[in-house]
């Protein structure tokens, strides 16, 4: 046990960030952090400076996604708390963890007022699992290691720690770290088990389908084998891609719609569904209704249930736990009929395939695709902002490992998509990271180029041209209003990549997209690329084509 001796309370609370493994905060400081930035630069933690809280919060978040513990930020009182409220609920939504920290003025004695003040904890306290102020130093250990505990643990999400100006400053006689314990989580009831078991063997065309809550490293495996077992067909949501691998011969798909698409044909022919780490923060994958097939929810907690979502069995506890027993137990059943899902398989990755070398321009979506899972091996990594071009990746872009793909389906937050792609790259250097921004959702944080270029990372951006809030837009057409009002103007890419010390390319033919991308590779640094879309491709595909589709008799 660490124990320290007349230490000021912003260099405890980093010797316990420190205990904790913290190796990045990122942030803007504030003159209520002083304290805890001299603190810093005497610690082993690296800070690193964005030019927006709101980035800072969205880099902490992904990296809690990226390797299950606690990704750290930093911003002062007031208006810089503000800033963190977005990546805040971005981090609860997605069940990311992260412990954000703030600053405020004194609250013992103050001469300034009410002069920036808010209560932050209350503001914060609706989109976090926890928002706490230190009122005292010597309670700076506990608090921390609370802190880390209640983030990382399932459901994993967003923390607060306000640290106030004359607490940071206080001096602590005597103070110890806590001991990190390793948490067990419980496992399943046996008794849930059998009927989990019965229930499977009975069905006639059973379902697996893998949600954001198995994207951990521990229930890859187990997952595999039932699946390698049974011969059971899965498909997965947005956020649980990549989880088992999509040219897995049992992949029949992605609901990246909630109805309506060639997965839901044979969903609507499953009469049971294993759900398994699905909640409803994540936009329901399919709508359940009464008399249709049967749900067996598999997740850390119990459902949530609503109209579209009521399971008859549920099965709490360690996922990995949960198919470790299922995979050990169950036997593949007489019963089972697969013909149909292979069948949709097969419809699934033919339509998925259509456009992949067409060479319009501007780019069809499909092409944009098609060229990115070219240019990026299988251990690469894609991250994607908030944009019309998330329903084409999560449709048409197969991954074979999880996180391969990053996207956000729970928030589904607007400027995301660089900062989670610097985090990536940071933590990465070794793989190709790959960044797809719309337009509109890259101007909201593109000053993070400057942070990307500062810290000297390899990291290729597309920035999809239409000039317009294309979902919005593609929205507003499907529910037959005039196309108004939606669209802008946009600065000269090229040129303003290059005024960060950035490389700044365009796209000009339809076939130049892929060889493009290997070249920004191959030069290194911060490399962005302007690519125009001619997103006609969403009536046509998406409205027209998903109608008039039918299913397989």
């Amino acid at each position: 046990m660490q124990r320290f001796h007349d230490i000021k309370a912003a260099e405890l609370l980093v010797r316990a960030l420190e205990h904790e493994g913290v190796e990045y905060i990122f942030g803007v400081p504030g003159e209520e952090n002083l304290d805890l930035i001299e603190a810093l630069r005497r610690s082993s933690i690296r800070l690193i400076v964005t030019r927006h809280e709101q980035a800072a919060g969205f880099m902490a978040a992904t990296y809690g996604r990226l390797t299950g513990r606690a990704g750290v930020c930093l911003a002062t009182l007031g208006p810089g708390a503000t800033n963190l409220v977005t990546a805040a609920a971005y981090g609860q939504l997605g069940a990311m963890p992260m412990l954000m920290i703030s600053g405020q003025k004194p609250i013992r004695k103050s001469k300034q007022g009410r002069f920036q003040i808010i209560d932050v904890v209350e503001m914060m306290r609706p989109i976090t699992k926890s928002a706490r102020q230190i009122v005292s130093a010597h309670a700076i250990p506990a608090l921390v290691r609370e802190a880390f505990r209640v983030a990382q643990e399932e459901r994993p999400g967003a923390v607060l720690l306000e640290l106030p100006e004359d607490i940071a400053g206080e001096i602590v006689g005597e103070a110890h770290l806590f001991d990190i314990a390793v948490p067990r989580r419980p496992a399943p009831d046996p008794q849930a088990l059998d009927w989990a078991l019965e229930m499977i063997a009975e069905a006639r065309r059973p379902l697996l389908l893998i949600g954001a809550g198995a994207n951990r490293k521990r229930i890859i495996e187990p997952l595999r084998r039932f699946v390698d077992k049974t011969g059971i067909p899965y498909f997965n949501t947005q956020l649980g891609k990549g989880i088992i691998g999509e040219h897995h011969p049992r992949y029949i798909g992605t609901a990246a719609l909630s109805a309506g698409d060639y997965v839901h044909c044979a969903i609507e022919r499953a009469d049971l569904v294993i759900n398994v780490g699905h909640d409803v923060v994540e936009k329901p994958p399919f709508l359940m209704t009464p008399g249709g097939a049967r749900a067996i929810h598999v997740n850390y907690s119990s459902a949530i249930v609503d109209e579209v979502y009521f399971p008859q069995l549920e099965l709490i506890g360690d996922i990995a736990a949960t198919f470790e027993h299922l995979a050990e137990r169950i036997q593949p059943s007489p019963r089972h009929e697969f013909d149909y899902f292979l069948r949709m398989r097969e419809e699934v990755l033919a339509h998925i395939s259509d456009l992949n070398d067409d060479a319009r321009f501007p780019l069809a979506p499909q092409r944009i695709v098609a060229d990115v899972r070219r240019a990026i091996p299988a251990d690469g990594l894609v991250t994607l902002d908030n944009g019309m071009y998330k329903i084409w990746f999560a449709r048409n872009y197969l991954t074979d490992h999880s996180n391969g793909l990053l996207l956000d389906n729970a928030l589904a937050t607007m400027g995301a998509g660089l900062p989670s792609a610097i985090l990536a790259a940071l933590l990465n250097p070794c793989q190709r990271v790959l960044s797809v921004c719309g337009d509109g959702g890259f101007m909201m944080n593109s000053q993070e180029l400057e942070t990307a270029v500062r810290l000297g990372i390899d990291l290729v951006i597309l920035v999809l041209r239409d000039d317009a809030f294309g979902m919005i837009r593609w929205k507003q057409a499907v529910c037959g209003h005039a196309d108004w009002g939606l669209q802008f103007g946009n600065p000269d890419f090229v040129r303003y990549a290059e005024s960060y010390g950035a490389g700044g390319h365009r796209v000009a033919d339809g076939n130049a997209l892929a060889p493009l991308i290997e070249r920004c590779f191959a030069l290194g640094g911060v490399q962005l690329i302007e690519v125009p879309v001619d997103y006609s491709e969403n009536a046509r595909v998406l409205t027209d084509e998903l109608t008039a589709k039918t299913c397989l008799v």
